[in-house]
């Protein structure tokens, strides 16, 4: 059964004088209700921006704050619809080729009681999709995978190498370069996720499935 729900004064926050934020419990809300705000089409909105639990609706102006706030709070989203997939180039679905030798491997098979050629298998036969982008350009939070696969973070940062395949939470992702993570690096691809030379720098566009294949 589908759960409609609606935002109140409690989860929508002013975003300085140029923006709300809406606070959720589930990604799934997020994805819903960025979907939603974007098809309504409010005046005065210049960019709705999911992240994991919150949406950021940015504004023109800071006069449209406060009808903004009164249409969004007025909507009813259906938290469990998923939204469609983009047009066009959206629409299709990328293959990425993984080598599973990750350094975080084993640790995953131990804590999901999973064997290591069963990680693999849960990684690569559920698609994911490309939730939303964050943390830097071309990395994106995949999610719909395998619930099996969901892991804690690292209590620790290290430096992560550019192409490692990793989990963390509900979430999978691809390192786009090399920076500090905590994510549980399962595996490593060859896959360019962020070039300036394509038409869309970043590979995994919003709405777009990944499916993983072991390489």
């Amino acid at each position: 059964m589908s759960v409609m729900t609606e935002v109140g004064t409690d989860t929508v926050l002013d975003y300085g004088d140029r923006g709300l934020l809406l606070q959720f419990d589930r990604t799934a809300e997020v994805l819903a209700w960025t979907a939603a705000l974007r098809a309504a089409e409010l005046p005065g909105v210049v960019d709705v921006v999911p992240a994991s639990r919150t949406v950021l609706v940015k504004l023109a102006a800071p006069r449209y704050q406060a009808g903004v706030r009164r249409r969004v709070q007025a909507l009813h989203v259906d938290a469990d619809a998923v939204p469609a997939l983009g047009a066009g180039d959206a629409a299709t679905g990328v293959v990425i080729d993984v080598v599973y030798d990750g350094p975080d491997l084993a640790e995953v098979a131990d804590y999901t009681g999973l064997s290591v050629a069963q990680v693999i298998n849960a990684h690569t036969a559920t698609p994911w999709q490309v939730g939303f982008g964050g943390s830097t350009p071309g990395f994106a939070y995949l999610i719909g995978g395998d619930p099996r696969l969901q892991v804690p973070r690292r209590a620790e940062l290290r430096p992560v190498p550019a192409g490692s395949v990793a989990l963390a939470g509900e979430f999978s992702g691809i390192y786009p370069r090399q920076w500090p993570g905590g994510w549980r690096v399962i595996g490593r691809t060859d896959a360019v996720l962020w070039d300036l030379n394509r038409p869309d720098p970043a590979l995994l566009i919003p709405g777009r499935t990944v499916t993983f294949r072991p390489a």
